[in-house]
């Protein structure tokens, strides 16, 4: 019998996705609880196409895991 994915928190549901690769229900209602695109955050791009770091972008994203960090806490 298979759990009932509805009730599963994310934690749960990634953990029962990662064991159960072919279980494409539980992949289907992971997709569903994803954020929709216009809601999330977009960053630019960390490199150029030549592997040359952008450093201004790194400190963009630096600066938003920090504030993700301390929101979370």
């Amino acid at each position: 019998m298979k759990p009932n994915f509805e009730e599963m928190t994310n934690k749960e549901l990634i953990a029962y996705a990662l064991a159960h690769r072919d279980d494409l229900e539980a992949l289907q209602m992971l997709y569903q609880r994803r954020t929709p695109d216009e809601e999330a955050t977009w960053y630019p791009a960390v490199t150029m196409p030549d592997g040359t770091p952008i450093e201004a972008n790194i400190h963009i994203m630096e600066t938003a895991i920090k504030k993700r960090i301390e929101q979370s806490n």
